[in-house]
């Protein structure tokens, strides 16, 4: 950590990952975990085959996100920490071990009820916003509201609540492009939150920020984190806002370890 840097507030219960923490293999065990996190894998290993070669991605993986607490993953470049986001947010399956989210078991998921959780209960960004052009903040944030059923009083509402939260409430109606690069990004984090999601998975959030514009969109995300009781797990190569959050997991050929 730079001096003087402050760390993030720690919530005052922490989870370890391997060797600092013990998560058991037993069903009942991971009932009661599961209840306290929004995010618990247990064992977890995924494999790709290269013609006649195995490729092992993630070895024996276990890690614990409680909400109102943010993760940070690092690791070098091909060394699994996209692959585990995808197990953890349901867009990938593990070859084995179990995946809990929001006390929910979803290793035994069917393709339907992956999506509604995806939909309802984990939150994605990534370093490209993603944002639709033509609508503006409120409309991008109102949108996944409205497809999951709320009216558009509801949707707005929650939409600029969020918004304020992430420091917008000035710029509800402009649109992407009039917006700056943090601001685009803030916009694309309340959105991934709009229905309630209570896992934020990111991608190298920050990736294509500068070192100003990086560091407001971390302390808006942190405040969001805090607020609204959300558990994050942010993949960065930016190890100064990495050493920040709650607590660093570092991955190496498959092998997640923490600082």
């Amino acid at each position: 950590m730079r001096p003087g840097a402050p760390r993030a507030p720690i919530p005052s219960r922490s989870c370890a990952v391997n060797k600092s923490v013990t998560v058991s293999a037993g069903t009942e065990s991971a009932v009661s975990e599961s209840a306290e996190s929004a995010l618990l894998l247990e064992h977890v290993n995924r494999s790709y085959r290269e013609g006649p070669r195995r490729l092992d991605i993630l070895k024996d993986v276990s890690l614990m996100v409680r909400p109102g607490e943010i993760v940070a993953l690092v690791g070098p470049s091909g060394s699994g920490k996209t692959t585990l986001l995808q197990v953890a947010g349901l867009l990938d399956r593990p070859d084995s071990g179990e995946v809990w989210v929001s006390g929910a078991r979803c290793s035994n998921m069917g393709d339907a009820e992956c999506t509604r959780m995806r939909r309802d209960r984990i939150g994605f960004i990534y370093q490209f916003h993603h944002l639709l052009p033509e609508f503006n903040a409120l409309e991008n944030v109102a949108l996944p509201q409205r497809i999951a059923g709320k009216t558009r009083v509801q949707a707005e509402g929650h939409a600029i609540d969020l918004l304020g939260v992430l420091g917008l409430a000035e710029r509800l109606r402009h649109r992407p492009g009039e917006l700056s690069g943090g601001e685009r990004q803030r916009v694309a984090i309340a959105r991934a939150v709009a229905n309630g999601a209570g896992l934020l998975l990111g991608d190298e959030p920050t990736g294509n920020l500068d070192h100003r514009t990086a560091e407001q969109v971390f302390a808006s995300m942190l405040a969001l984190v805090r607020g609204k009781r959300v558990a994050a797990l942010i993949a960065t190569h930016n190890l100064e806002l990495a050493e920040r959050m709650d607590r660093v997991l570092t991955i190496q050929d498959g092998v997640l370890s923490e600082q």
